[in-house]
């Protein structure tokens, strides 16, 4: 029911305003920001708007810090909410997806190989897979830090782009310019994130079907 009320009250809205408001708690601001960030992937929000937010807000270095912290942790919530909790829903859910058979059975071999790559490809939903996970036979340690490194080459891209829209709306807002060395240092660090990222994918991608083949 919780999820279903977000999907309908606009949560990407609701999420935006309370980027908002962490703005402006001072210290308490990272605090609330990884809480919230650990509720919206237990309730299958999109993490996408906090973590382009967290760029925003706290800037590229502590932004990608926050993310890579409350993901790694919503995303360990969710596992074990779904491995202890709701197994049948999960289960349910999970059935749509007919790609999630072959990583089930990749786990069984491989196991945190392939949390990784999955982490890697955008080709599998991220909340939804959270709690899947917790069907497999993967062990929490090797969950907790396959994801945390498998998610770091998108957080950081992510919050690249939150704190260069976040730079931009600062100098919408009468803030100190910024010099066209700054802004070329800025630009070509955020061409080789998402080459690299892009790049990334592809490998984990390519890894992926063919251990799903080999399933």
């Amino acid at each position: 029911m919780v999820v279903v009320a977000g999907r309908y009250l606009d949560a990407p809205a609701l999420l935006r305003a309370a980027l908002d408001r962490i703005r402006d708690l001072g210290p308490w601001g990272p605090a609330i920001f990884v809480l919230l960030y650990i509720a919206a992937a237990v309730l299958l929000l999109p993490g996408s708007v906090l973590t382009l937010g967290a760029g925003a807000v706290f800037g590229l270095l502590k932004g990608a810090v926050l993310v890579s912290v409350a993901a790694t942790l919503g995303a360990t919530a969710a596992f074990l909410v779904g491995r202890y909790l709701a197994r049948t829903w999960v289960a349910g859910k999970v059935e749509r997806y007919p790609r999630f058979a072959a990583i089930d059975r990749a786990v069984a071999r491989e196991g945190w190989k392939i949390v990784g790559l999955t982490r890697l490809s955008p080709v599998f939903p991220f909340n939804l897979l959270n709690y899947a996970f917790g069907l497999t036979r993967v062990s929490l340690r090797d969950y907790f830090f396959a994801s945390w490194i498998g998610m770091m080459p998108g957080t950081v891209m992510y919050v690249y782009v939150g704190s260069l829209a976040g730079n931009l709306a600062a100098l919408g807002a009468g803030s100190r310019a910024r010099t066209p060395a700054e802004w070329t240092l800025y630009m070509v660090g955020l061409l080789a994130t998402v080459v690299v990222t892009v790049y990334v994918t592809r490998l984990a991608r390519a890894a992926l079907a063919r251990r799903g083949a080999a399933a």
